[in-house]
C-alpha cells in the first residue's frame, strides 16, 4: 500500500508540475500575443474614423494599393514559378555544395533590405542590364518587383523545401511504379501532399513583399508602394498623415492571409 501511495503522489506531482508549467507559457505567451496587438489596436484608435477614411481613400493612398497589390502579386507570381522547382530540386538531390547553394538562396532573408537593393542596383541598374535592355528595369513597376522577388521569394523556397521534404519519397516511387512518369508522381502525390506548406510559403511571400520598403526605395522611388508612400507621408506631413496609409497596408496583408484560409486548407496545420 505504501508504495501504492507513493505512486499516487508521484502522478500527483508530475500532474501539479505540468500544470504549473502551462500556466507560464500561457502567461508568457499572453505577454507576446498582447504586444503584437496593442500596436494594431493603437493604430486604429489614433484617429477618428472619418480622418481614416478621407486618408484611406485619397487619391495617392489608392494608386499606392494599387501599385503595392499588383507587385506583391505578380512578384509572388514569380516565386511560385521559380521557387518551387528550387524548393524541390533542394529537397530531393543531394550535392557537393548543397549547403553553399542553400545559404545563397537564404542571403536576401538576412541582408537588410538596403543593401539588397544596393546590390540589385549593380546588376539590373544603368550600369548593368539596364544598359543593354529596352525596358526600364529600375524606376518602374519592374524595379519594383525585382526587388520584392528577390527579398521575399526565399521565404517559398524554404518553406516549400521543408514541405516536399516531409513527403516520403517511396510514395513518388510507388507512383512511378503503377505507370506514373516522374512528372506525373509529382503533380498527383507530391505537391498536394506538400500543399499546406507551398501555401504557407505564398503567404509569407506575399505579405514580405507588399510590405518591402528598402529594397524598394533602392530600386523604383516611383512608382510608390504603400511602403514607400508612409516614408513620404511621414517625412513631408508627420506621423498622423502616415497613419491611414499604414492601415490600408495592414488591412491588405491581413486579408491575404484569410484568403488563403478560404482556400479550405490552413497552411499551418
Amino acid at each position: 500500500m505504501s508504495q501504492q501511495h507513493a505512486s499516487y503522489r508521484s502522478r500527483g506531482g508530475s500532474l501539479t508540475s505540468v500544470s504549473q508549467w502551462r500556466g507560464v507559457t500561457l502567461v508568457l505567451a499572453c505577454v507576446l500575443f498582447v504586444y503584437y496587438l496593442l500596436p494594431v489596436v493603437a493604430l486604429w484608435t489614433s484617429q477618428s474614423p472619418s480622418a481614416l477614411v478621407d486618408g484611406i481613400t485619397s487619391e495617392f493612398v489608392l494608386t499606392a494599393a494599387t501599385n503595392s497589390i499588383v507587385a506583391a502579386s505578380l512578384s509572388t507570381l514569380l516565386a511560385v514559378i521559380f521557387g518551387v522547382p528550387l524548393a524541390y530540386w533542394l529537397s530531393r538531390t543531394k550535392f557537393r555544395g548543397q549547403n553553399v547553394v542553400l545559404a545563397i538562396v537564404m542571403l536576401p532573408l538576412v541582408l537588410p533590405p538596403v543593401v539588397s537593393g544596393m546590390l540589385l542596383l549593380k546588376v539590373v541598374g544603368p550600369a548593368g542590364l539596364g544598359r543593354v535592355v529596352t525596358v526600364p528595369l529600375t524606376r518602374s513597376l519592374f524595379g519594383v518587383i525585382l526587388a520584392q522577388t528577390y527579398v521575399a521569394s526565399p521565404f517559398l523556397v524554404v518553406t516549400a523545401k521543408t514541405a516536399f521534404d516531409g513527403v516520403d519519397r517511396e510514395l513518388e516511387a510507388a507512383a512511378r511504379s503503377l505507370g506514373e512518369d516522374g512528372l506525373g508522381a509529382i503533380r498527383r502525390i507530391t505537391l498536394p501532399l506538400a500543399k499546406p506548406g507551398i501555401l504557407a510559403g505564398v503567404t509569407l511571400t506575399f505579405a514580405r513583399a507588399i510590405g518591402e520598403f528598402g529594397a524598394t526605395l533602392m530600386m523604383a522611388y516611383y512608382p510608390r508602394t504603400l511602403p514607400v508612400q508612409i516614408w513620404v507621408s511621414y517625412l513631408s506631413t508627420g506621423l498622423d498623415a502616415a497613419l491611414p496609409v499604414a492601415v490600408v497596408l495592414i488591412g491588405i496583408a491581413v486579408s491575404a492571409i484569410f484568403i488563403v484560409h478560404a482556400l479550405g486548407t490552413n497552411p499551418w496545420e
